[in-house]
């Protein structure tokens, strides 16, 4: 047996009252941490409750969206499309002052006789 004499059941008692007065005094009483865990508890249950109403918030939406897009396309089908309409755009600079519109893009050279890569002479290219 480990504890024989009365002088060692004694310092047996003196040490686990003394671990236990230990343990009390280094403890804070729990009051601080139950106070933070329900904290803890009403915050998350208060983010789960706002993202399950955000979230059927953005499926109305979506469903709406997606009711919005079967009319529209439901009205492009039913009417025919019109032609496309011109586009006109300003007259530049040259136009305004001569009073003329070009119509068409004229070349930069005359057909088949484009210069080469240093312009020595002409060339005509086919």
């Amino acid at each position: 047996m480990l504890f024989t004499t009365t002088t060692q059941f004694a310092a047996l008692a003196l040490c686990l009252i003394a671990g236990w007065f230990f343990g009390l005094a280094s403890s804070s009483g729990g009051k601080k941490w139950k106070a933070r865990y329900a904290a803890e508890r009403e915050a998350h249950g208060t983010y789960r409750k706002q993202g399950d109403t955000s979230l059927t918030a953005a499926n109305a939406r979506v469903a709406e969206l997606e009711r919005e897009n079967a009319r529209l396309t439901e009205a492009a089908q039913a009417r025919p499309v019109a032609a496309p309409v011109a586009a006109t755009t300003a007259p530049t600079i040259g136009e305004r002052l001569t009073g003329r519109r070009q119509t068409a893009a004229r070349p930069a050279y005359p057909a088949g006789q484009r210069p080469g890569w240093f312009d020595f002479g002409p060339r005509s290219r086919v």
